[in-house]
């Protein structure tokens, strides 16, 4: 049978308007709904059966250390049944919904933050709390629709079509409300989920440069100075000159082994950020720049030490870049609080072109700043100047983080 096609009507010369095309009412969408709604009631059944067991058991033995493990395993359960709703409804209704992030149950580097906090976060889920929802009221829902449409087949068929449609679109609007993620709630978890993973690969990049740096450096010095006045130990007696010449060799070995230990304590925690805070930490990294830089500072206190270092090397980062890429002839930092926010500004009168998708480290560096819910954004046209904003969140300093910098205690 045919849907019914709207009446000829007639343009203003006279020429009838061409007709729609004929389209079947029992197409194949339509029988896709039908499939749908026959398949509600078993469907339902099963869910309502699963929430209803899963839940008193789990309830009634909340009095014992079983009870709230096996809550969390039912409502990781219902995110099952809810993935495969979500797949019933892409198949035979055309609703497309996103899947939910999975629970962070273990992090990148493996620790799953201990038995008790993954089974807080399983009872928490509010994925998990909407399925079971969801298959809580569809039973009754999926009696009627099986019902009605099966009764369709044989009484109501010229017009079950449109019944369908219109249950069908309910179910449609419940896959939706229900099963479908929080968009606010999901994209935040993937957010962080993501970020902790830079914190984390950052952390580890530094730690293997701390291990090369020392490696490398002053750990090979010290033995060469071990092996050297080992030698001048034994030439002591027998040519004292050239003992002296080899001690003489050695103290100079010591300074250069003690000024590479500075400059890698300067780069894991600066001495002078810690006892004098932002602002003389910042004119001493300005200090090194091979181009001339002016600070600005405006705090009016010392924010948390965990924001405050990483303000000190994003500047730190910022400046390196002005040195080696800029051919800038000044620049000049600037400093502030704005109610809740830490900004930086780093300006430099260079040959622009910076883009956060450049060869300058830019790309971490933003990626840093956003695991810590800071930003940063570059104005950098072609021929200069080049302006880059940091934005980190304010956190005052704690008593914790001024015993931690006090002296004798670090």
């Amino acid at each position: 049978m045919t849907e019914p096609l709207p009446p000829s009507s007639t343009a203003g010369d006279g020429a009838a308007a061409p007709l729609p095309p004929a389209r079947f009412a029992y197409d194949r969408h339509t029988w896709k709904e039908i499939a749908h709604l026959l398949a509600n009631m078993p469907v339902a059944v099963f869910g309502f059966v699963y929430v209803v067991a899963t839940l008193f058991t789990s309830s009634a033995l909340t009095v014992t250390v079983i009870g709230f493990p096996l809550l969390a395993a039912a409502l990781m359960g219902a995110r099952q049944l809810g993935k495969l709703e979500r797949a019933r409804a892409r198949a035979l209704l055309g609703v497309h919904v996103d899947e939910p992030s999975p629970l962070p149950l273990r992090r990148r580097d493996g620790d799953g933050g201990g038995f008790f906090a993954q089974l807080w976060m399983a009872l928490k889920d509010p994925v998990g709390w909407r399925t079971v929802l969801y298959d809580f009221i569809r039973l009754p829902w999926g009696v009627f629709t099986f019902v009605i449409t099966l009764t369709s087949l044989f009484v109501l068929w010229p017009v079950l079509p449109f019944i369908a449609r219109g249950m069908a679109n309910v179910d449609r609007a419940m896959v939706r409300g229900l099963l479908s993620p929080s968009d606010e709630l999901e994209r935040r978890i993937a957010e962080l989920e993501s970020d902790r993973g830079v914190v984390v690969d950052t952390a580890a990049a530094d730690l293997r440069r701390i291990e090369r740096d020392l490696h490398d450096g002053a750990q090979a010095r010290l033995v060469n100075l071990a092996m050297g006045l080992g030698l001048a130990k034994e030439k002591l007696l027998e040519d004292p000159d050239a003992a002296a010449a080899m001690v003489d060799e050695a103290h100079g070995e010591v300074k250069l082994a003690l000024q590479e230990l500075r400059d890698l304590a300067r780069g894991i925690h600066p001495a002078v950020l810690t006892d004098r805070g932002l602002d003389a930490a910042l004119s001493s990294v300005a200090s090194r720049c091979t181009v001339p830089v002016k600070v600005t500072a405006d705090l009016p206190a010392r924010p948390a030490a965990a924001i405050e270092g990483i303000a000190y090397f994003t500047v730190s980062e910022l400046l390196q870049n002005v040195s080696k890429h800029s051919r800038a002839a000044s620049a000049s930092v600037e400093v502030w609080r704005s109610a809740d926010r830490l900004l930086i500004q780093v300006w430099d009168d260079g040959r622009g072109g910076a883009r956060l998708d450049g060869g300058t480290g830019l790309k971490g560096l933003a990626e840093r700043l956003n695991a810590v819910d800071g930003l940063l954004a570059v104005q950098s046209p072609e021929g200069g100047p080049t302006v880059i904003t940091a934005e980190l969140p304010w956190r005052d300093r704690s008593a914790q983080d001024d015993a931690a910098g006090a002296p004798g205690r670090r």
